[in-house]
């Protein structure tokens, strides 16, 4: 019965080596098979020509609202003096109907305010969609050629999933030629 438990126990281990170097051989080969980059999409949207011209036209719809904004909010302080100067004069209707008409410019200059921010946003994310759509696709054009399997995003505070990389693996310089832009000198390829 002992040497019954000792030569079961030998098996034992022996089969526990074999499924443990199997496990090895299997993770070392998919390990092979990995190759992890990153980059930064900001740094590479600020090389695009097209990213100037899309900031210029937002910053031109935000004025544009920013104008039609301030325009109501001129409208609504020349009438709250009018009403200032003459309220003791009018009658009781004439004044609780002037004071709802300034609360009602009041109520629709906050709302403009709060759809202009709303607007303003989307319109910026709608005339950069098509820049990050082409980055994007340079992305994958360059993990494809360069055998990536895993590309990861760097550099954008709070939002950075990479904690740690080795700057060899930044790929960004290799997505700007992909996009025909000479990466700055200095830097990684």
């Amino acid at each position: 019965s002992s040497v019954t438990y000792k030569l079961l126990k030998r098996v034992v281990k022996k089969i526990s080596l074999f499924i443990v170097s199997v496990f090895l051989i299997n993770f070392v080969t998919i390990a092979q098979d990995i190759k992890i980059g990153y980059t930064n999409v900001e740094y590479i949207l600020s090389f695009l020509p097209e990213t100037k011209q899309v900031q210029s036209e937002v910053q031109a719809y935000g004025t544009q609202l920013q104008n039609q904004l301030q325009s109501k909010i001129t409208d609504f302080q020349s009438k709250a003096d009018a009403f200032q100067k003459t309220a003791a004069t009018m009658t009781d209707l004439i004044r609780a109907d002037k004071q709802e008409e300034l609360q009602n410019l009041q109520a629709s200059i906050q709302k403009f305010q709060n759809e202009a921010q709303t607007t303003i946003a989307q319109k910026g994310e709608d005339l950069f969609k098509p820049l990050f759509e082409k980055i994007s696709n340079a992305i994958n054009v360059v993990s494809e050629r360069e055998n990536y399997t895993h590309v990861l995003s760097a550099g954008v505070p709070g939002v950075d999933v990479l904690l740690y990389a080795r700057p060899t693996d930044d790929i960004s310089n290799l997505v700007l030629a992909e996009l025909g832009i000479d990466p700055p000198s200095g830097s990684n390829d």
